[in-house]
């Protein structure tokens, strides 16, 4: 009887079951955690994005630095509404599971860590009015209630994050960070304050200003905001000097829109009467 030693013999593609063996691990142990966000921040689905850290404060801990907090501010980029700024002392023993960049979680979930943030940790609110941004532009406005809120926490800071690029005037040493509120836990668990109240504002100014959609959008420059807008004209709440909103008030209110003035024709009035004045007075002499 003649065998097929073909059968018994392994082509040469095949994959060698003792090396694989070898080279796969003896356990299949658990997998890091590691946070994967569906958001902006996280780019393309599935793109693994690491979570904020406490690692900062507990190195300052560590060099008996403290307290220290993180602050952030929601708000800059709408049409409508305040800029909220918000500064958390967290406490070491009792951070909350699960705090995030506020862009990164869904409103039940900023809602959830907002009520647990505020029952462990030292927290602190400030608001700048559209009148203050119409004042002095959406920057400064920012900065001053980022230091109003630290100023307010219920036990002076020695050392404060910031989220962004300007740190603050305050008593305390400043560190401004880059992306923080995607780094450094307690600046995220400042820009979840943040948002949760400003968030809630909008929807109280909402029931106030109907037809607008504040309760969507926040004061954003979504389509529908801009209709509502070009139809109704600005509330009390815009902000005069974003562009979309001074094309409203020149539409719906010309009579607040400042003429211009031109600056060329008073200026060239102006040298010709000095010119004038410089003639009569040497002919005098």
């Amino acid at each position: 009887m003649i065998r097929d030693k073909s059968a018994k013999t392994p082509a040469k593609d095949a994959p060698n079951k003792d090396a694989a063996k070898k080279a796969a691990p003896a356990k299949a142990g658990k997998a890091p955690a590691t946070k994967v966000s569906a958001g902006k921040s996280a780019g393309k689905k599935g793109i693994a994005v690491a979570s904020p850290t406490f690692r900062r404060e507990r190195a300052l801990i560590k060099r008996g630095v403290w307290p220290v907090a993180g602050c952030d501010e929601a708000g800059r980029g709408p049409l409508a509404g305040p800029v909220v700024a918000a500064a958390v002392i967290l406490d070491p023993d009792r951070i909350p599971r699960g705090i995030d960049d506020s862009k990164r979680l869904t409103a039940e979930e900023r809602e959830r860590l907002f009520d647990k943030i505020c029952a462990t940790a030292q927290v602190s609110v400030a608001v700048a009015s559209p009148s203050r941004i119409d004042r002095d532009n959406i920057l400064r406005a920012s900065l001053w209630a980022l230091k109003r809120a630290v100023v307010a926490l219920p036990e002076a800071p020695r050392h404060v994050f910031v989220d962004g690029r300007d740190r603050l005037d305050t008593p305390c040493n400043c560190e401004a960070v880059i992306g923080g509120d995607g780094i450094v836990l307690s600046i995220a668990a400042a820009s979840i304050v943040a948002k949760v109240t400003r968030d809630r504002l909008m929807c109280a100014l909402a029931q106030d200003c109907p037809g607008y959609g504040f309760e969507q959008h926040k004061g954003y420059g979504v389509p529908e905001h801009l209709d509502a807008l070009n139809r109704l004209g600005p509330t009390v709440h815009h902000r005069r000097f974003f562009a979309p909103v001074a094309a409203a008030r020149a539409k719906h209110m010309p009579w607040t829109v400042e003429p211009v003035q031109d600056l060329f024709g008073v200026t060239e009035v102006q040298v010709q009467v000095e010119a004038s004045v410089e003639v009569d007075a040497a002919a005098n002499l």
